[in-house]
């Protein structure tokens, strides 16, 4: 649960795994948020699009898209002192990883990542497709690549200024 005074977090996929106590409740309520905060800035354009709050952080909204779609966030072991950007961390749950694109400031990377030997590879590609399946509706604007040792990744943007 949140302490008082502070935010909701989603899960990014990095860092141990969120507590589950009370989590179901705050995930609801940071996802209304969302969606609400949407409707009341974007005009007629209403949730289908990201506010502007959403572009400025866009790792943390679109790990929120994922996470209250019941989407599984990957997790690493809490007594690994790793850098999570580095490749050798060690992953105790398989699922979506949010992060930095590599190609810009204005983009994420949403990869699918998991334990070794865990078979995150061979499931990647769905997985991604169908992390683009609930941001898409959203407004968000997704392409799947494929990256470093043939692993693919989901590229997401914003959609278009009109």
């Amino acid at each position: 649960m949140t302490t008082p005074g502070q935010s909701f977090e989603p899960a990014s996929g990095d860092g141990p795994p969120p507590p589950e106590a009370g989590r179901a409740a705050e995930l609801r309520t940071a996802y209304e948020g969302l969606l609400q905060i949407r409707r009341l800035v974007n005009g007629p354009a209403g949730a289908a699009v990201p506010a502007p709050w959403e572009l400025r952080l866009m790792p943390r909204a679109v790990a929120l898209v994922l996470e209250a779609a019941g989407i599984p966030a990957s997790a690493q072991d809490p007594q690994d002192p790793q850098d999570p950007q580095d490749a050798e961390v060690r992953r105790i749950r398989t699922g979506y990883r949010v992060g930095p694109a590599a190609s810009g400031e204005d983009r994420v990377e949403v990869t699918w990542l998991g334990p070794p030997g865990g078979g995150a590879a061979e499931e990647e590609q769905e997985r991604l497709t169908a992390c683009a399946a609930v941001l898409e509706p959203l407004g968000w604007v997704c392409l799947l690549y494929r990256g470093p040792r043939r692993r693919r990744f989901l590229e997401v943007e914003p959609p278009p200024a009109s």
